[in-house]
């Protein structure tokens, strides 16, 4: 990333950040020595056992921070947060990371303050900084992945909520024959792998990606009417199967009464949105620390 991207005027950090983002298929740990940059990552396998995790999480940051301590952390983990942001409720994805002390585990084994976020606000606030949205006042990013979700950023900040933003759960009833059917269970990678007996990244058949594309579109719809953006984002690791062509003509289609539509994109920072994300967060709380200071 070139300096123009850069979220705040601070100069090198004292001590590194370190980022996570702990989704329901992989984790991905990144440290920056600058508060600029991401200077390195790796990404693993997320483990359904929590321990196992917590020390797949220490170990990777410590062996990026190389010796060093680190000043503080953030990133983002799968599924809806307690009230107090200190770990996950019913991770359907995670579910033994669920009730678990997450933000106490990762600050007792790294020795820092941690900060935790659900991981698709992350990467949105991410893609709304530095990616396909850093020109853009209102963003509405959208992952779809093992998961569903997505997250409204404004003015390069995510918007306040009361719960979290969770959007896969919105009830989707396309022709009045599926009851309760979530946009989730119709466009996830677990729902394709659960209806079609394989990994999403192995099917090949083009009539189930046209059909994702136009349930996509759905979603999309309530996502302009609700939160009227100025672009929406989409990502994930199913985006690398779903036509975006397709998703913008299926949301013409239906979405008819507005003069103009906003741009429709794919992702611009691909897997290492959320700790692009978490950076920019923890550079927010230090400018408005020094600010009031």
């Amino acid at each position: 990333m070139n300096d123009e991207n850069t979220t705040s005027n601070t100069s090198a950090l004292k001590l590194p950040y370190v980022l996570f983002d702990i989704g329901g298929t992989n984790t991905r740990i990144g440290v920056s020595f600058d508060g600029q940059t991401i200077s390195a990552s790796e990404i693993f396998k997320t483990p359904k056992d929590f321990d196992q995790g917590i020390e797949l999480i220490h170990q990777t940051a410590i062996r990026l921070l190389h010796g060093q301590s680190a000043s503080f952390a953030a990133g983002g983990v799968a599924g809806p947060l307690t009230l107090d942001k200190s770990g996950t409720v019913n991770a359907p994805h995670l579910p033994g990371w669920s009730g678990r002390p997450l933000k106490l585990e990762i600050a007792t084994k790294l020795g820092c303050e941690v900060f935790l976020e659900n991981d698709t606000a992350m990467a949105g606030l991410g893609e709304a900084v530095f990616g396909a949205g850093k020109e853009k006042q209102i963003v509405a990013y959208l992952t779809i992945s093992t998961g569903v979700n997505g997250v409204r950023v404004v003015n390069r900040e995510l918007e306040p909520n009361a719960l979290g933003f969770e959007i896969g759960h919105q009830i989707i009833d396309l022709d009045g024959s599926m009851r309760h059917a979530d946009l989730e269970s119709l466009i996830s990678g677990s729902a394709l792998e659960r209806r079609y007996g394989q990994s999403p990244q192995d099917i090949t058949n083009p009539a189930v990606w046209e059909d994702v594309a136009r349930q996509s579109a759905y979603g999309i719809n309530n996502m302009i009417v609700f939160w009227s953006p100025d672009i929406v984002i989409m990502g994930g690791s199913l985006m690398k199967k779903i036509s975006i062509e397709r998703v913008k003509m299926h949301v013409k289609a239906i979405l008819k009464f507005y003069p103009e539509l906003p741009v429709i994109v794919k992702s611009e920072l691909g897997d290492l949105g959320g700790l692009w994300g978490a950076l920019h967060y923890l550079n927010g709380l230090q400018n408005k620390k020094a600010a009031s200071a």
